[in-house]
């Protein structure tokens, strides 16, 4: 076997080999590189320099498939495209299917499960408190008639006394557009009770004011008497003199106009109304102007 001289493709080093190492794969002692040895030449006497052939790695070839190239050689598998829409549609209408078995199971469920037990009273609604019990007015008495304001003397409580036989006490007190109104009942059109009109005069005139009227005055304010008869049908009597009236009116405050009445009525009943009272003084809203 003969030796020979070939030179590396890399960096051009000069490399030694013998004809049965030709195919060969050697390494460069300089760039390190993988050179594949050259044939031997024709000639031993030849001077021609072979160069040997860099080395390369073999990759295995790709596998071609309907969907395409896989590197080292994997079959990809492709199904076709009518196939996975199929199976889409399937899938979808067995879900669609579910849900309506499972929404007709709780429905059943529902109408078969028993009501949940009553509650044990802890959720009951609050009784309302009992409303407060009406005033009852006092028997009249006939001493207390008096027309003569010297020897009125006006007793501590509640407005009461008679209206045209009946026995009275004010539930509810107001002074609004120059009128004083004692009246039994809270709500509603006034049926039994009595109007003081003032003729418009406000309650910031009369606050801290007394008003004394006797019976020989000419005229004075306007009292209303107002009442039900026997067949519930409300009446009503006027007076603008011949009657005995005093009114002490306190300090207005926070709309509230107090007092004290003592009213003797010149009426065949002897009406007469006597005892304190805080009339609400509010004034009205103003009404809205008309377009």
């Amino acid at each position: 076997m003969s030796e020979f001289k070939y030179a590396c493709p890399v960096c051009g080093q000069h490399m030694m080999c013998d004809s049965s190492q030709s195919g060969s794969v050697m390494e460069c002692p300089t760039c390190f590189q993988k050179v594949v040895a050259p044939r031997a030449p024709a000639s031993a006497d030849s001077k021609l320099i072979l160069s040997g052939q860099k080395y390369v790695e073999k990759k295995p070839a790709p596998v071609v498939t309907n969907g395409g190239t896989l590197p080292g050689g994997a079959a990809q598998k492709n199904f076709p495209l009518v196939i996975i829409i199929v199976l889409a549609v399937v899938l979808g209408a067995g879900a669609a299917v579910f849900v309506v078995q499972q929404k007709a199971q709780r429905a059943a469920q529902s109408e078969t499960a028993p009501l949940p037990p009553k509650s044990s009273g802890n959720n009951k609604p609050k009784p309302k408190p009992p409303e407060p019990p009406k005033p009852v007015a006092p028997p009249a008495n006939d001493a207390l008639w008096l027309l003569n304001l010297d020897t009125a003397t006006i007793p501590e409580g509640p407005v009461a006394g008679r209206i045209h036989g009946q026995n009275f006490i004010v539930e509810r007190a107001t002074f609004q557009n120059g009128t004083l109104t004692l009246r039994a009942g809270t709500h509603g059109s006034m049926e039994f009770g009595v109007y003081i009109n003032f003729s418009g005069a406000q309650p910031e005139v009369l606050s801290g004011q007394t008003i004394n009227v006797s019976t020989n005055a000419d005229k004075a304010a306007r009292i209303t008497l107002r009442w039900k008869d026997t067949n519930n049908v409300v009446q009503k009597d006027g007076f603008d003199s011949a009657y005995a009236l005093r009114l002490e009116f306190g300090p207005l405050a926070k709309d509230r106009l107090p007092g004290k009445i003592y009213l003797c009525t010149p009426d065949d009943e002897k009406s007469y109304l006597l005892g304190t009272f805080n009339a609400d003084a509010r004034k009205p809203k103003p009404k809205p102007p008309k377009n």
